[in-house]
């Protein structure tokens, strides 16, 4: 069914890019030097000391508008919903970092009080993260395993293994938050846009196998030292299942039913997501109901059930990180702020996004580097935030940080008066409560068969890095990712589908002529789309293309020709008439004084040859080859370059002159200013390339190649008039061997040097007649004497 579809209709001039710009003026804009923006940037008045205040310390903007009546209640209500998430992940996600369970508390209180007032997000959950848990314990177990000896730090004298392990957790964290910091304060925030979506899903899968495997023996009850490095996960599971007869019965047990029970409930809570007013809290009631059977039946006794033991009652007094930590997990912390600042960001676009307001990347980065620098003097450990704990905070009625801080204050309480209440907790009830929390991440598997159908490149990214990151490590993963991402931009940029393209019948657009039916092409013009930008990588790539889509090399057609002329020069120096039988028909008289010095690569040399061969209709002799040229415009479709490098301009250029020297005119259609004026800057332009090369559009350039070509109305490549004058010049044969025929064939009928007459007849078809019209010619062109002598 055909939809009537509005038309329109433009009249404007033809343009070229100097037409356009002696009928346009365009404005001189002066573009700011580094000097300028270091002089504006280091201007300090009141305007701009009120605008840092407000980025420095968001808490100000959103306090100003908090309404207290209609928010108040919900960030309560989110708080304390969100403190009893916060405690049992923190309890449970330091047995990732190697630590005891009461450094979790820690995390999901002292980062939360710096970030209240520094964070630009409203909604998310500061707190520790499953994937930095486990990064940092890779390096907790690295240099303090727990069957082997420590490494040589200064730090570590008179310490027992625990207080080892929470000097190189806080120490790390502490180093993280200085790199993410000075990211802030340099303006770097951007370097998340690097991990892609499908590298950050590849990557927490991974992360979440490795976490899978790490909570096996607090699941099983098995006493397996914690290994880190490449290989890792396979060297654990290989411990795992040496171990696998002495499971105790009753971790295991307990386990299943904390996860099937938790596993329940949330995904009621998600189907009925609308009708409860805040989610059920299972964790915390498994984790009391766990704490109360393992007190009452002295699980840890008569069962042998690990428990979380001792609980640190209160706060102690700062410490000093480690610097000879620094030096040992300065590679390990660098990727550690990464992943947490992308995590965080990520989450709290989605919400930005959600609820209307903006977020800054760089004052993100100040906001978690403060906050982990902070927490890590109170031994705390990596924070970020877990998408879990945020959705609670956000859809049981969060407006504000007002419920962060709440839920910080909870985790106090519990510090400070109920810790007690968590010692007979079982260990494998907190193993439980990992790995349930893990579907989220888990379920990303399902991604591979959508990217593998929709884009495969994508796919393979995932794969790479997922790969890489369970079998390499996290921190080795996810530099191979990274690695297998930017690959994938380079091979996108330097090998981009370059394409053929054709004029949509009665309209202004074009496309490449591969995908629609009704094109139209004129004869002897090509189109070529160059997709990508143009750099010293993809230069010789776009000319291959090039070269494969007009069907031939300039180059080599130049050589050819230039062999050709050598030949030809021979033929006329020896007045050989018999071989130049069917030859030198198509030979027209030209004096030229061109004068070049390379033979083979540069245009032809006529200067001592006074026949100009018309290369596209000539018949040369037999034993004379020259590639043949059928085209004679080429258009360079350059609307997706955004930018060219010096080598590729070089390389460019020399294109360009190659077909050029074969008599194809080259045009450039919708180039970029910016580039334009970098052409000019670099000394683009010289007597063969000029500015009248450039056009607006594609459409205005094809216009300018129909209109040079006669073609404007019948889109055909223009044949000339004398083409058709041609049909009442006889024929004569000199001694039966030299057909000589049309004798101005590559003359235009305007030519001066015919002005409108018809050439006399001869007198009769004989050899003497045809030297008297040659003679007569001859004289008419001003052809030089060798050449009379030899027709």
């Amino acid at each position: 069914m055909l939809t009537l579809r509005r038309q329109y209709t433009v009249v404007r001039p033809q343009y070229s890019e100097d037409t356009f710009a002696e009928d346009h003026e365009k404005v001189s804009r002066l573009h700011k030097t580094p000097l300028d923006h270091v002089k504006e940037y280091s201007t300090c008045n009141s305007k701009r000391a009120k605008n840092v205040a407000l980025s420095l310390l968001p808490i100000i903007g959103w306090m100003r508008i908090y309404r207290i009546r209609e928010w108040l209640l919900g960030d309560v209500v989110s708080g304390i919903s969100t403190g009893l998430v916060a405690i049992m992940q923190g309890l449970a996600f330091s047995l990732l970092a190697s630590l005891p369970p009461s450094y979790g508390l820690f995390t999901a209180f002292f980062p939360v009080l710096t970030y209240f007032f520094l964070g630009t997000s409203r909604h998310i959950s500061v707190g520790s993260f499953p994937v930095l848990s486990l990064m940092v314990g890779a390096v907790v177990t690295r240099l303090v395993p727990e069957d082997g000896p420590s490494a040589n730090i200064t730090a570590f004298e008179n310490l027992t293994l625990d207080e080892k392990r929470v000097v190189v957790a806080s120490s790390l964290t502490f180093l993280m938050g200085i790199f993410q910091l000075a990211m802030g304060l340099l303006q770097v925030g951007f370097i998340v846009v690097y991990l892609s979506d499908t590298l950050v899903s590849g990557f927490t899968t991974a992360a979440a196998v490795h976490i899978l495997v790490s909570q096996l023996k607090f699941v099983l009850g098995l006493e397996v030292p914690g290994i880190s490095g490449p290989l890792s996960i396979i060297y654990t599971l290989e411990k795992n299942f040496v171990q696998i007869s002495s499971t105790n019965i009753c971790d295991l047990v307990m386990s299943i039913i904390i996860m099937v029970v938790v596993f329940i409930v949330k995904e009621l809570n998600d189907r009925y997501k609308a009708r409860l007013p805040v989610p059920i809290p299972i964790e915390v009631v498994m984790t009391i109901i766990a704490c109360g059977v393992s007190y009452g039946f002295n699980f840890e006794e008569r069962f042998g059930v690990e428990i979380v033991g001792k609980m640190v009652s209160g706060y102690e007094s700062p410490i000093a990180p480690s610097v000879e930590v620094f030096q040992e997990g300065a590679v390990e912390a660098f990727p550690i702020a990464i992943v947490g600042f992308a995590v965080a960001f990520s989450v709290a676009k989605v919400y930005s996004i959600k609820h209307d307001y903006t977020i800054d990347g760089n004052q993100e980065l100040i906001a978690f580097g403060v906050s982990n620098m902070f927490g890590a003097t109170f031994r705390s450990f990596a924070a970020s935030t877990a998408l879990s704990r945020s959705a609670v905070q956000e859809s049981s009625g969060g407006r504000t940080q007002i419920a962060g801080l709440i839920s910080a204050l909870m985790a106090m309480i519990v510090t400070l008066a109920l810790g007690f209440l968590l010692e007979p907790l079982p260990r494998s009830v907190l193993g439980a409560l990992v790995i349930v929390n893990l579907k989220g991440m888990l379920m990303q598997f399902r991604e591979i068969p959508y990217l593998w159908k929709r884009d495969k490149t994508e796919c393979v990214v995932w794969l790479g890095t997922c790969i890489s990151a369970i079998f390499l490590g996290l921190d080795l993963g996810l530099a191979v990712g990274l690695g297998i991402e930017l690959l994938t931009v380079v091979f996108r940029t330097q090998f981009p589908r370059c394409s053929v393209l054709g004029n949509i019948s009665g309209t202004d657009l074009y496309r490449d002529r591969k995908d629609y039916v009704d094109l139209y092409e004129p004869q002897g013009v090509k189109i070529f789309r160059i997709p990508s930008p143009i750099f010293f990588a993809n230069i010789d790539f776009f000319k291959d293309k090039l070269i494969e889509a007009v069907g031939f090399n300039p180059l080599r057609v130049l050589r050819k020709r230039n062999k050709a002329l050598r030949k030809i020069r021979a033929l006329l120096q020896n007045r050989d008439v018999d071989s130049t039988e069917k030859g030198l028909e198509d030979l027209f008289p030209h004096m030229t004084s061109e004068s070049h010095t390379n033979e083979m690569n540069l245009p032809s040399d006529l200067k001592d040859l006074p026949l100009k061969i018309c290369w596209r209709s000539a018949e040369l002799p037999s034993n004379i080859s020259v590639p043949r040229v059928d085209i004679h415009s080429l258009i360079l479709d350059f609307s997706a370059v955004s930018f060219l490098d010096i080598s590729a301009l070089k390389g460019l250029k020399t294109m360009l002159k190659e077909f050029i020297h074969v008599d194809v005119d080259v045009y450039i259609a919708s180039c970029d200013p910016y580039i334009q004026e970098k052409l000019h800057s670099c000394m683009f332009f010289d007597e063969e390339i000029q500015t009248s090369m450039f056009f607006p559009t594609i459409h205005d350039t094809m216009l300018h190649v129909l209109e040079k070509h006669n073609g404007v109305d019948k889109g055909l490549v223009y044949k000339p008039t004398h083409e058709k004058r041609k049909e009442n010049l006889p024929d004569y044969e000199l001694s039966g061997k030299l057909k000589v025929n049309q004798y101005r064939r590559c003359l235009p009928s305007s030519s001066p040097f015919f002005g409108s007459h018809e050439p006399p007849a001869p007198s009769g078809d004989s050899v003497q007649g045809f030297k008297v019209v040659a003679e007569r010619w001859c004289e008419r062109l001003w052809i030089n004497k060798n050449t009379r002598a030899h027709l």
